[in-house]
């Protein structure tokens, strides 16, 4: 047969390259309760959907007469594959290859990687382990010199952000370049005691005095609940789930359309349970994922970044089929006043549905910004007017729902109220400059001072207050377009997302 030398080499090399970083090294990795490169992207991906691009790149080693003896493959594995039937870029760092140092990188693999993402407009699945590509303090005594820093293939990092959507795993110790690709991301997840990212790990961190395990300097604890990373998953199958999940609500581009999923939910389903949904008592607060959960089809929330920003919830939901970006307030979490993590939180996500074209649907329960010390020294204010102003500079589609509270600055953040508000509130709604209950005894002091009796004054004043700031007398002037039912929330927003979605 034909060019059966060159086959044979070819199948020769290949396997090569499939064996990775050996037999021994392979079972290091399991031992370690991990999942090897090609494992992972078999769990990852649609059956047999996965096609690897540059099997054969590597480093070969040649006798004498040039024959080829060995060849320790790239530690950088990547190629198309599919997700719930649509093709993804997706990579896997091999750990097994020299812990993904990038003594064994070849780094144009990385750069094709992140390229065919942008320039094909496919969705990039980056499953991290090691430093991804960074440098070694033995690598440079091997050159003979040293260069000034640079990230080869960056500049497609950059605009993947702005053109696809962008998932990254972080799936063992994480460190450098890998943490700098870890946030570079639209969602990122790390495994519960099995990931650690660090700019520098424990080794170098030393020499600073601090004595530090990768898991207290790094672990999933610490970055899921600072912002650094949106979620934590219990194992790499889970890790994946929240991957595929993650992207069934995005289009496949910036641009590009959604896709109204089939549902079996009726959009004019009501929940009379809704209606005590809220307690009468101010003072108590109640469960606004239970709120979402029962607003949206069922079984269709998946929220992102529990674990931070905790006054804020962030979740992606379909109504009809059709995906929104949700912000809801928590009001368990320090009665759902916005930090200033809340605020970046907010923020952040209300970019990803600007960029990737979602509609908004915004369930509020807002006291205001955080007080105190502790929240000036956090620069509160700034970060919540950045937020404010994100907000304001969004044009997707908007719906808000004034669940109860809505107070001063943050509460105007409900939405852009130069635009068409597609808005409604509960009569559970609160709304105003600051609440009543903070500024009566300073508002009338003179009053009661001046009163015979100023207990009952007080509750005089404020029963003429509570009467001025009904919900009903707030939509009397038109201040706020509708007051409804809360058994009929969900129809009324399958109703804006069918609107909206009619393009």
């Amino acid at each position: 047969m034909n060019w059966k030398k060159q086959r044979d080499e070819l199948a020769k090399r290949q396997k090569l390259g499939g064996a990775m970083g050996g037999a021994e090294k392979l079972k290091r990795q399991k031992d370690r309760g991990k999942l090897n490169a090609r494992e992972r992207l078999e769990a990852l991906l649609d059956d047999g959907s996965f096609r690897e691009i540059g099997k054969l790149a590597g480093n070969g080693e040649y006798d004498a007469k040039g024959k080829l003896k060995s060849v320790s493959p790239s530690n950088f594995i990547f190629g198309r594959g599919d997700i719930a039937a649509r093709p993804v870029v997706a990579t896997a760092d091999d750990f097994t290859v020299r812990g993904g140092a990038a003594d064994a990188a070849i780094h144009r693999k990385f750069t094709q990687a992140e390229q065919m993402a942008h320039e094909l407009r496919l969705p990039l699945i980056r499953m991290i382990d090691g430093t991804g590509g960074g440098g070694s303090v033995k690598m440079l005594e091997q050159m003979g010199f040293t260069y000034v820093p640079f990230v080869p293939g960056w500049d497609h990092v950059v605009k993947n952000l702005d053109s696809v959507p962008v998932v990254s795993l972080a799936l063992g110790p994480t460190a450098g370049l890998g943490a700098a690709r870890a946030v570079a991301s639209h969602y990122s997840v790390m495994v519960k005691g099995l990931s650690q990212i660090f700019t520098a790990g424990p080794a170098v961190v030393a020499a600073l005095g601090e004595e530090q395990d990768k898991e207290s300097l790094g672990g999933s604890i610490i970055h899921t609940r600072n912002g650094v990373i949106d979620d934590e998953a219990e194992s790499e199958a889970e890790a994946f789930v929240m991957a595929r999940q993650f992207l069934s609500y995005l289009p496949d581009y910036v641009g590009g359309e959604l896709r109204q999923a089939e549902t079996h939910d009726r959009a004019n389903r009501m929940d009379e349970n809704l209606r005590g949904a809220v307690p009468e008592d101010k003072r108590k607060a109640y469960n606004m994922r239970r709120v979402l959960d029962s607003l949206a089809d069922q079984g269709t929330v998946f929220e992102m970044g529990r674990r931070w920003g905790r006054a804020v919830i962030t979740a992606f939901a379909r109504f009809d089929g059709w995906p929104v970006a949700v912000l809801a307030s928590d009001p368990t979490f320090l009665g759902g006043s916005w930090t200033a993590d809340s605020a970046g939180k907010a923020k952040r996500f209300v970019e990803l549905a600007e960029k990737f074209g979602l509609p908004v649907i915004h369930l509020v329960d807002n006291p205001g910004f955080m007080i105190g010390l502790e929240a000036e020294k956090a620069a509160t204010i700034r970060r919540g007017v950045e937020a404010m102003n994100g907000i304001y500079k969004a044009s997707m589609p908007w719906a808000t729902v004034i669940i109860r509270k809505a107070y001063g600055v943050a509460g105007a953040a409900m939405s852009d109220h130069t635009r068409f508000q597609y808005r409604f509130a509960w009569p559970s709604g609160d709304w105003g400059s600051l609440p009543i209950e903070g500024g009566v005894e300073v508002a009338y002091q003179s009053d009661l001072k001046a009163a015979k009796d100023p207990v009952k004054e007080l509750e005089a004043i404020k029963a003429r207050l509570k009467a001025v700031t009904s919900p009903f007398r707030t939509a009397e002037n038109f201040l706020i377009e509708d007051i409804i039912d809360p058994a009929e929330t969900r129809p009324l927003l399958c109703e804006f997302v069918n609107l909206v979605m009619r393009k």
